[in-house]
């Protein structure tokens, strides 16, 4: 086995901007994405390896065959076939809908489906760019509906002027959403459910108002306020800080300089690298090397022992996660 890049999924959405195509390099000339989703194990949208022997498998088949030597034992026994992880780049021209997903429980009880807890990395933010992340003041499921009806929602939820470099951790049922101009990695588990609660009375270009889940949402959101919804951490040159440990994903930052080896021998899981700045060289017990750069993902397998990151002039920043 060998260190996984796969083809980006991209998705061309109304409030999608035009940061995604130019921060990934790529030769193509679609406006409006919205999405690149990076890995991806979601039904329809499987991501495809684009690179060695096993270039044009799906993320799926890729599980399929090689079972724990690629995700490990614990979470091949805890996940079957299915890629537990979901990694996204996002660009939000528009604001995003107000919004909560279900967790594990209510998700597999509606849906067969995972729930959805999520962290979002801010890669680059617009001058004056806010996100809403949970409650500002207690407020009950009844006058939650109260608000979503008579628009005044956003009154009570907490909203954030963010920049780059900021950390917000979003556990399923923690209401939020995305501001216009938020230009964000996003680390959510494997699913693709999510209620939406308010959308600001938009219309599309036929007068129609998207759907709401009002009801649905209710019962998933959790309704506890906290005083800070941001992620604070320290960072310091050359060494990993960990940004979130939670059941379904550890999430840490790299910003280098030097270079760094990594020791995966006692971890029991894939290792992922998203590159949200910068430039390196990777190379694995096994010697094999590949080029990572800014808005590229790649995907270690379980059997990695350990690795060598090795920046490129002017250094590199990265996300690492695993289960």
């Amino acid at each position: 086995m060998y260190p996984l890049k796969f083809e980006p999924i991209l998705k061309q959405i109304l409030w999608g901007g035009d940061k995604i195509v130019p921060f990934k390099h790529l030769n193509s000339d679609l406006k409006g994405v919205g999405e690149s989703w990076e890995i991806s194990g979601v039904a329809n949208n499987e991501s495809v390896v684009s690179n060695g022997p096993d270039r044009g498998l799906t993320l799926n088949q890729m599980v399929r065959k090689y079972r724990d030597e690629l995700v490990g034992e614990s979470n091949y026994s805890r996940f079957g076939d299915s890629f537990p992880l979901l990694i996204k780049f996002i660009d939000a021209k528009q604001d995003l809908s107000i919004q909560v997903h279900p967790d594990d429980a209510l998700a597999k009880k509606r849906h067969n489906s995972k729930g959805k807890t999520e962290m979002w990395y801010i890669i680059d933010a617009d001058k004056g760019a806010k996100l809403r992340s949970g409650f500002s003041e207690s407020i009950t499921p009844k006058e939650y509906k109260e608000r979503v009806h008579n628009n005044t929602i956003t009154d009570v939820l907490q909203e954030y002027e963010i920049k780059s470099g900021d950390v917000f951790f979003l556990p399923a049922g923690r209401i939020h959403s995305i501001g216009a101009g938020s230009f964000i990695a996003e680390i959510q588990q494997t699913s693709d459910v999510t209620y939406r609660i308010y959308d600001f009375n938009r219309t599309d270009d036929k007068g129609n108002k998207r759907e709401l889940h009002t009801e649905l949402a209710r019962e998933a959101i959790n309704y506890e306020v906290l005083d800070d919804y941001r992620t604070s951490y320290d960072l310091e040159k050359n060494e990993p800080i960990e940004l979130v440990a939670c059941p379904y994903f550890t999430t840490s930052i790299y910003d280098m300089t030097e270079e760094i080896s990594c020791d995966y021998s006692e971890l029991d899981s894939f290792v992922i690298f998203i590159c949200v700045e910068g430039s390196c060289t990777i190379i694995d017990n096994e010697k094999n090397e590949l080029s990572l750069t800014a808005g590229e993902t790649i995907l270690l397998p379980a059997t990695t022992q350990d690795v060598k990151i090795i920046p490129n002039e002017g250094g590199v920043k990265i996300l690492e996660t695993y289960v």
